[in-house]
C-alpha cells in the first residue's frame, strides 16, 4: 500500500552570499577566516506534517518561494530533512526536471533506454516499452540521431515520453507540462490524465486551481515554507483566493 508520511519536518539551505569583498578587506580579513563572505541560512520547510494514503489526489499551492517545489523534491528523494521524519513507501514517478540524465552525444533511442533506467526501470520492462515510447514521440528517424542536434521541442518530446511512460504508485507532478505543437499537446494532456488515474497516490504542484478542483481530493496550501491550511479542494482554494486578492488590495 503506497503512503507518504511527512512528520515535523524541516529543511534548511546554507548558502555562500555573493558578497563583493574589496582587495583591502580580502587581504585584511580573508587571510585570517575560511570565507570572507559568511553563509546564509535558508528555512526552505518548517515543521511540515502531513500524511498521504492511497486513492488521494493531493494538490500543492502557495504563492513562488513558499516551498512548493522543495516538498516535491523532499518526497523523491532529492532532498533529505534537516529535521524531523519522511516515510514514502510505493515506486515513484517524478515530473520534474525531466530533461535531466540525458546524454547529448547517445541517439534518442538510446536516451530511452539511459533515461528509463534512472527512473527504476529493468532491462526487460524498458525493452517491452522501448517501441510504445518511440512512437509516442513521433520524432521518427530523429531518434536514431544524437539528441545534441534536437530543438528544445523535440527534447521536450523525448523526455515527457519517457517520463510519462513509468506505472507509478505514487506520481509527484511539479505543474503542468506543455510540450510540443497544439496536436502534441493535447496527446500529452490525455497521456497525463491516464497516468494520473493509474497512480495509486498523486502530489500535483499547480497554480492552476480550476485543474486542481477537477484532479485532486484534498489540497495544501503552502506559506513561507510551513503548510498553511490542508483540507477540502473547495476551502482551501476559496481561502487561498481570498488571502491573494486582500494581498493586493
Amino acid at each position: 500500500m503506497p503512503i507518504i508520511n511527512v512528520q515535523n519536518v524541516s529543511l534548511t539551505f546554507n548558502v555562500q552570499q555573493n558578497k563583493k569583498v574589496s582587495l583591502k578587506e580580502y587581504l585584511v580579513k580573508g587571510m585570517f577566516r575560511p570565507s570572507v563572505n559568511p553563509a546564509m541560512t535558508i528555512h526552505a520547510l518548517s515543521d511540515v506534517s502531513f500524511t498521504g494514503r492511497e486513492g488521494e489526489r493531493i494538490g500543492v499551492i502557495g504563492h513562488n518561494g513558499a516551498g512548493k517545489s522543495t516538498l516535491l523534491k523532499l518526497l523523491a528523494g532529492i532532498y533529505p530533512a534537516s529535521e524531523g521524519n519522511v516515510e514514502v513507501k510505493g515506486s515513484i514517478c517524478s515530473l520534474f526536471d525531466i530533461s535531466l540524465g540525458f546524454e547529448p552525444q547517445a541517439t534518442g533511442w538510446e536516451n530511452i533506454v539511459f533515461r528509463s533506467y534512472l527512473q527504476g526501470e529493468t532491462p526487460a520492462s524498458v525493452h517491452s516499452k522501448l517501441d510504445d515510447i518511440g512512437a509516442f514521440t513521433e520524432l521518427g528517424d530523429f531518434l536514431n540521431m544524437p539528441v545534441r542536434n534536437y530543438s528544445a521541442g523535440m527534447m521536450m518530446r523525448l523526455a515527457f515520453s519517457i517520463a510519462t511512460a513509468a506505472e507509478p504508485e505514487i506520481l509527484l507532478i511539479d505543474e503542468v507540462l506543455a510540450v510540443g505543437d497544439m496536436a502534441f499537446q493535447i496527446k500529452a494532456k490525455k497521456r497525463m490524465q491516464e497516468l494520473m488515474a493509474s497512480s495509486r497516490l498523486m502530489v500535483i504542484v499547480a497554480h492552476d486551481l480550476v485543474t486542481l478542483r477537477e484532479t485532486c481530493t484534498r489540497v495544501i496550501w503552502m506559506k513561507h515554507g510551513k503548510i498553511e491550511m490542508d483540507g477540502p479542494c473547495d476551502e482551501v482554494i476559496r481561502q487561498y483566493k481570498q488571502a491573494v486578492n486582500r494581498a493586493a488590495a
